[in-house]
């Protein structure tokens, strides 16, 4: 491609036109299900990609970004403060309870609380400067023993740990259904979801998110009430597995 100025150039558009790919994606699915696409976020997964990826993004106008791993995420975050002001940072994959402070300290939201123990852990490392962490419960919809997130008997109880903690603001409610082709089983599990969703926001009436739906089920996700949606393929290519902190 030669000159580093061309390539630049080339990454940006072909990010640029990702994300407009995935903008137009979701408009259709809300389109078809009857719903308003200005309810629906995108929320960009740049885990495993270089720092140049999501400026691109954001030159493009992207603003969510999600975030695996509390290392990466922490390096990103800092590196990106003065580049990418406006940068909403959302943390989507497990957390150990050691390394909560980090989550605590620069992230905006936490989409995979599950437990009492990683919620009071975030409430008391919050700084005080920084408005609430915005959280979303995690469910284990699909009931896999590899899955993480919170059996729905225990969904409740949880939310009213949650709900009692002042630097925590509960969102809603995240999932990953089964990794499988078969549409039926990701329609019985986004729908299970949404039905644990409307009978959440029954008692905690602010609730507003829905996080599920990805780049190859952002469709079913829409037309079953998902508000964000998490796209890292579609707009940034595979992801380089032999990466990880």
């Amino acid at each position: 491609m030669g000159h580093p100025s061309n390539q630049k150039t080339y990454i940006m558009t072909t990010i640029a036109d990702r994300l407009a790919n995935a903008q137009h994606r979701i408009t259709q699915a809300a389109k078809f299900s009857s719903r308003n696409a200005d309810e629906i976020q995108l929320l960009a997964v740049s885990k495993t990609k270089p720092n140049i990826d999501i400026i691109a993004a954001y030159a493009a106008g992207q603003r969510l970004f999600g975030e695996n791993y509390v290392q990466e995420g922490e390096s990103k975050v800092k590196e990106l403060k003065s580049i990418c002001p406006e940068i909403q940072w959302h943390f989507i994959g497990p957390l150990q309870s050691n390394k909560t402070k980090v989550v605590a300290g620069l992230f905006d939201w936490m989409h995979t609380l599950c437990r009492d123990k990683i919620a009071l852990r975030l409430n008391d490392q919050r700084p005080d400067e920084l408005a609430p962490l915005n959280v979303c419960i995690q469910v284990n919809i699909s009931g896999e023993k590899s899955k993480s997130g919170i059996v729905p008997s225990e969904l409740m109880a949880l939310a009213n740990t949650i709900e009692a903690l002042p630097k925590l603001t509960l969102r809603g409610l995240m999932a990953i259904p089964t990794a499988t082709d078969d549409k039926s089983k990701h329609k019985e599990e986004f729908q299970r979801l949404q039905h644990l969703y409307l009978e959440l926001k029954a008692i905690h009436p602010h609730l507003d998110t829905l996080s599920m739906g990805m780049s190859n089920d952002l469709e079913q996700a829409v037309a079953h009430g998902s508000t964000m949606v998490r796209i890292g393929s579609a707009i940034f290519g595979e992801r380089d597995k032999s990466l990880s902190a």
